[in-house]
Parts: structure tokens; C-alpha cells; sequence
């Protein structure tokens, strides 16, 4: 990555019909307002958040949605869907936001089919399992936006070895479904290579509200003292429709004013990659590891 230019990827999880809805627009706008590039990653089936209850038996799960409001994020309604109601199908319902989001110029991609599924079992699923849930992401992305997702970014940061397999399988230049520092080539159990991860770098902002002190008055700067000394690689901040494009907008737009003053360009997934000297990228295996501030654990780097 040339070392003259700051590049801070930004890569958008939306999770839920609402998010989908509400925070999708706000987000475009905002980013527009800032000449900032981001990539879109869409749930593209049924909503059931509401299952996601069943967490409450995991270790820090309640502990985190105390800190980070939930019902007040997310709103009782998609709390209940896929339990007391049924799971409204984004990709369906709202085809024409998602294609909206890439008319307007911003890169999209494929985060799920069913967000709560995918995050609660795909760490111990088979390949079959995997490949079945990943295809009917891509046939609703294709028929969404008439043509394969280039990009994928695991719900929740869960994966296996067969998903990291099918995104290669698939042909994808990069993906997103990992925690980590920089740029890497996921090796395997069995020593295969896949396509390059871009992995989160930095902690999201459910991971910091609530703990040592920080609220939505200080949490900005505090993600904002991460980013001031130059790295290598830049970095990539995850952010979510439900939260940063709704009632934390404020929250994100005072980082993306600080982010520019500190000199990033704020760009997709697909830029931030086309600025790596790929064949300099080190090949790591991936771990299940815990991150401060979120429950369970997750697909890191080691």
C-alpha cells in the first residue's frame, strides 16, 4: 500500500429489515455528504432476529446488550421477528433500496441469507450445510442485482473452512469475514489457500459503549485515538445500518469529519484492496477468538 496515502475502509453490515429500511438510506446520505466510499453488505433473506434470544444463555451476551440498548436500536418489532412474527424477506421487500445503494455509486456485496442462522450454527456445520446457505445468498444477490456478489463478509465474523472455500470457489478478489490487524491469505486446516482477507481492524461501536467509561458523548474519540498513527495497511472500520445509521448517526458522522481530518480517504472494500501489493500479503491461519465487548467467539487471525 503506498504509505503517502491514508486509506480507512468502509464496510457496512445491515442485519435486519430496519436497518434495511432506515439506516441504508440515512448511511448513503451521510457518506455522500462526506465524498466517502463504503461497501454494503446486505442480509438477503428472512429477518429473524428475534431468535437471536437464544444468546442469553452465552457467556457476556447479557452483559452486552445492557451496555448497548438493544430494544432501543433495533426496536421491539424486529425483536419479535421470526418468534411472535414472521421474518420479513429483505432481499424481497426491499430489492429497490439495495439496488439504490448501488446506483448511487457505493460497492455492495453479500453479508447473509439468514443473519441468526448463520451466526448461531455455521461454526459447526458441515460443508453441504455452508455451501447451501452461501448459494441461496448468491442466488438472491443475483436476483436482486442481476449479477454475482464480489464480495462477501461473514454475519457476526462466523466462519469454517468450507465457507472461506466456497468465497474462492466463487472466484472473489477479497473478502471481510475476519478480526484482525492487516491484509492476509486465510491458509487452512489442510493447508489450502483462499482469496485474501481484508479484516476488521478496529472495535465497533457496541463493543465500546458501555465499558471503561465511554457513551456516545466520548466514544468517537476514543475510535479516533486508534486511527492517529499511521499503520502499513490503513484500516477497517465495520459499521452497522441499525446503529451508525440510526440513532448513533451522530456518533459516525463526527467520525467521518475526524477521520478526514486526520487525513484518511474513506473508501470500499474494492479500493482499499486495490491498493495492496497482494503478493506481499502474509498467508495466516484463522482462529476462533474472543474480542473485548462481544460475546462468544469469532474468526480471527492468528
Amino acid at each position: 500500500m503506498d504509505q503517502t496515502v491514508r486509506l480507512l475502509a468502509l464496510k457496512i453490515d445491515v442485519d435486519t429489515y430496519r436497518g434495511t429500511r432506515e439506516g441504508v438510506p440515512q448511511l448513503v446520505q451521510m457518506l455522500q455528504s462526506h465524498q466517502a466510499g463504503a461497501t454494503f453488505l446486505f442480509s438477503l433473506g428472512p429477518d429473524h432476529t428475534g431468535r437471536a434470544l437464544r444468546r442469553a444463555f452465552r457467556p457476556g451476551f447479557m452483559k452486552k446488550v445492557s451496555r448497548t440498548s438493544v430494544l432501543e436500536h433495533y426496536g421491539l418489532k424486529t425483536l419479535l421477528y421470526g418468534t411472535l412474527l414472521p421474518g420479513p424477506d429483505i432481499g424481497r421487500n426491499c430489492a429497490g433500496i439495495l439496488r439504490s445503494v448501488r446506483d448511487a455509486g457505493f460497492e455492495t456485496g453479500i453479508h447473509t441469507f439468514d443473519h441468526v442462522k448463520w451466526q448461531d450454527h455455521v461454526t459447526g456445520k458441515d460443508a453441504a450445510w455452508t455451501q447451501r446457505e452461501m448459494a441461496r445468498a448468491m442466488q438472491r444477490y443475483t436476483e436482486v442485482f442481476g449479477q454475482p456478489a464480489p464480495t462477501h463478509g461473514a454475519a457476526g465474523w462466523q466462519m469454517n473452512d468450507a465457507a472461506f472455500v466456497q468465497e474462492q470457489l466463487w472466484g472473489m478478489a477479497y473478502c471481510s469475514d475476519t478480526r484482525g490487524t492487516h491484509p492476509f491469505i486465510p491458509l487452512l486446516a489442510n493447508g489450502q489457500t483462499c482469496c485474501p482477507q481484508l479484516p476488521t481492524t478496529l472495535p465497533t461501536l457496541d463493543e465500546l459503549i458501555g465499558a471503561d467509561g465511554l457513551d456516545t458523548d466520548n466514544v468517537a474519540d476514543a475510535v479516533l485515538a486508534l486511527t492517529q498513527a499511521d499503520t502499513p495497511t490503513g484500516h477497517v472500520y465495520t459499521l452497522h445500518a441499525e446503529l451508525e445509521g440510526m440513532k448513533l448517526a451522530p456518533v459516525f458522522k463526527r467520525l467521518l469529519t475526524g477521520w478526514q481530518r486526520q487525513g484518511y480517504t474513506l473508501v470500499s472494500l474494492a479500493d482499499y484492496f486495490a491498493a495492496l501489493d497482494v503478493t506481499a500479503l502474509p498467508r495466516l491461519a484463522v482462529r476462533q477468538g474472543e474480542i473485548a465487548g462481544r460475546s462468544g467467539t469469532l474468526a480471527v487471525q492468528a
